[in-house]
């Protein structure tokens, strides 16, 4: 995976190994992607990085 989306994207896919024996619960782990989304994965995304802003934005 070449970002944490991607990361979440293929964890949500496929986590049944991560439920087998009842480590963590299927709610757990879409509490968790959620989490990671909104807190990280879309504050990233919707703003400008900062080689982007300087390429545009800089006077």
């Amino acid at each position: 995976p070449g970002s944490l989306g991607e990361v979440l994207d293929n964890l949500e896919a496929d986590h049944d190994y991560l439920t087998a024996g009842n480590v963590f619960t299927p709610d757990l782990i879409s509490t968790w992607i959620d989490y990671k989304r909104s807190h990280e994965v879309d504050p990233i995304r919707l703003r400008p990085h900062p080689h982007e802003f300087e390429l545009y934005y800089d006077c």
